[in-house]
């Protein structure tokens, strides 16, 4: 492996600048979305994919020191294996949202039925208006299927299920014509049909037992008859309680229990109301009053607008900070930390980093500490843990916990932050005749318990934030 580490003068400009930078972040974020599940377009047709890119870091911020100001961001969205053609990608232009970010989405993506892929990838080219490369983005694996499927799902296919916890999308096409595609989506803090942009909503199970106000949520797939509750992942609006419906041929199914499978045709009544469904009119959301079957007492006639297609999907965040970057290389490939893993402990504690992405040129950083950091695979970087006084001589008589930020630097100052942290946790014995910390506070309440107490050894413990 490949051990690198700054010389100290340049450690002790980075250290200054990572300081600032945890004092106050500017991180900078792309943030893809995109359905787990792609349906294969048959001869002529183009089955429309639905991807986006979504939460966009600023034009503003990434053009800060580039000489003129506004330069806007556009790129290239295509599938993994289309190579460099820009024929075979979709252009992507951002448009400007209150909060600052741009969204763009790939409406004209397709997969055809001459390609035998079982899974793909999307793959994001970004750019400045001024032609400098910002980086490639890749999305998580995406499974091709040929068309829904319409058997009772067995939750042995349990890539097709869907589970509580999962985030969905739901859209409604009229008469099955995709230009009157529009989809649940959250605007002013008010839900709206868009036919513009796609939001995705955490889909809870929950326990019927309970009052509203309660909601205790549930873990397992979700099946229809379930009362589930729809979270708008990007806002935190939330629908009331919901009856998950089968429909078939415009009828809501109202004995059928099994398991929603991706791409399945449902409705959403409201619990405790008299046959009201979730519903859509242009571009508003209503409760529309389903009509009972009078030869079938398990079915409810709908109307277009209350039969909505779900679809579980995904999100890939890269985030990353060039306020200390000294040079203007693409930002990619950027890391992205999916596990840690502490061996050892003591004075040679070692932390394995997993994830994704990785290269010779990172280093492992501890808050504003740089470790020593080897690199083993782009699957793999190996660090030794930083001994606790390298945050200051004050650390030597640990008393409390200490959390520190974990990031990735590379070699040029590019920051990438993650969610992952890391704690140095005190373990005190009793070791008479030791002096007492001269910043013990003498009338402390704890003052007798910290006497004599010396800090021995340092229990690690690993933390990711949701």
């Amino acid at each position: 492996p490949l051990s690198r580490r700054s010389n100290p003068y340049q450690a002790n400009l980075l250290r200054d600048g990572v300081r600032r930078y945890l004092q106050l972040p500017a991180d900078q974020t792309v943030l893809i979305l995109h359905a787990k599940v792609a349906q294969k377009s048959y001869g002529n047709e183009k089955r429309g994919y639905q991807s986006g890119a979504r939460g966009f870091l600023s034009p503003s911020l990434l053009a800060r020191d580039l000489g003129e100001a506004g330069f806007r961001v556009w790129g290239y969205m295509g599938l993994d294996s289309m190579g460099s053609s820009l024929m075979e990608t979709q252009k992507l232009s951002f448009e400007e949202q209150p909060d600052s970010k741009g969204f763009s989405c790939a409406k004209a993506l397709y997969i055809s039925d001459a390609d035998k892929r079982k899974h793909f990838r999307l793959v994001l080219k970004l750019f400045f208006s001024n032609g400098q490369e910002i980086g490639t983005f890749h999305s998580k694996l995406i499974k091709v299927i040929s068309k829904p499927s319409q058997k009772k799902q067995s939750l042995k296919n349990t890539d097709l299920c869907i589970s509580s916890g999962s985030k969905v999308s739901l859209f409604n096409r009229l008469r099955s014509q995709t230009v009157s595609t529009r989809y649940l989506s959250v605007e002013g803090g008010a839900f709206i049909a868009s036919a513009r942009q796609w939001a995705a909503f955490t889909l809870h199970l929950a326990d019927e037992r309970y009052t509203r106000s309660e909601f205790p949520l549930r873990e397992g797939y979700i099946r229809y008859g379930s009362v589930v509750q729809l979270i708008c992942t990007a806002t935190g609006i939330t629908l009331p309680p919901l009856i998950i419906r089968k429909v078939s041929k415009q009828y809501a199914m109202l004995d059928v229990d099994e398991p929603i499978s991706q791409l399945h045709k449902c409705a959403f009544q409201f619990q405790g109301s008299d046959r009201m469904y979730l519903c859509l009119s242009t571009e508003k959301v209503i409760q529309f009053q389903a009509s009972p079957c009078p030869k079938e007492a398990n079915r409810e006639l709908l109307n277009d607008g209350s039969c909505w297609t779900i679809i579980g999907t995904e999100m890939v965040e890269y985030t990353f900070s060039e306020s200390l970057a000294c040079a203007r290389e693409p930002v990619s490939p950027v890391p992205l930390i999916a596990a840690l893993q502490l061996t050892g402990g003591g004075d040679v504690a070692m932390l394995e980093v997993q994830g994704e992405h990785f290269h010779a040129h990172l280093k492992v950083w501890f808050g504003d500490v740089e470790a020593e950091t080897m690199y083993r695979s782009p699957k793999s970087l190996v660090c030794v843990v930083p001994d606790v006084s390298a945050f200051g001589s004050d650390w030597r008589w640990l008393r409390y916990p200490i959390t520190v930020p974990l990031l990735l630097i590379r070699d040029d100052g590019l920051i990438y932050s993650s969610s992952f942290t890391f704690t140095y946790t005190p373990e005190q014995s009793l070791l008479p005749g030791q002096p007492v910390p001269s910043d013990v506070p003498q009338d402390s309440d704890k003052l007798l318990d910290s006497i004599h107490q010396e800090f021995t050894r340092t229990n690690f413990h690993l933390f990711m934030q949701s």
